[in-house]
């Protein structure tokens, strides 16, 4: 089973939508496995964003995630990765289709409410970044043999 990260942004948890997205992750069938609550410092999310180095954007993002508390969960499913990908929208919430997180409930793209994981090598440096393998925690669910 795939692993991905899922980061609920300030703008998500100011808004009170942190919740309605986790719901909608689990009600696809993907399962917790680890989450913590924090607030990132500069360095940290320097070294999230590393990817964003150098382009215009990259002061933006490290300003804006670091601007409040988030939320990071691991989620664990087949394909969590494109899932979670396909459910969080296009990165710009007025490109984003209606019945994903960011299509229904985002507004701007620099507050896009929700941060997934773009491939399997980043979600394994990713959660790295904020979990430790102890943090992982691995159980049975019983819907997981009607999901799967």
């Amino acid at each position: 089973m795939e692993k991905s990260l899922v980061l609920i942004k300030p703008d998500a948890v100011q808004r009170g939508l942190a919740g309605e997205i986790i719901s909608r992750l689990e009600r696809k069938g993907l399962k917790i496995v680890a989450m913590r609550m924090l607030r990132m410092d500069e360095a940290m999310a320097r070294r999230h964003y590393a990817i964003h180095e150098g382009k215009a954007f990259f002061d933006d993002l490290v300003r804006f995630i670091v601007s409040g508390p988030i939320i990071a969960i691991v989620f664990q499913g087949r394909h969590a990765v494109d899932a979670v990908r396909q459910m969080a929208g296009a990165t710009d919430p007025a490109r984003a289709q209606t019945g994903t997180i960011r299509g229904d409930l985002g507004m701007d793209i620099g507050h896009n409410l929700i941060h997934g994981s773009d491939s399997l090598e980043n979600a394994s440096d990713e959660i790295d970044l904020f979990f430790t393998a102890e943090d992982i925690l691995s159980y049975d669910r019983e819907t997981d043999r009607w999901i799967y």
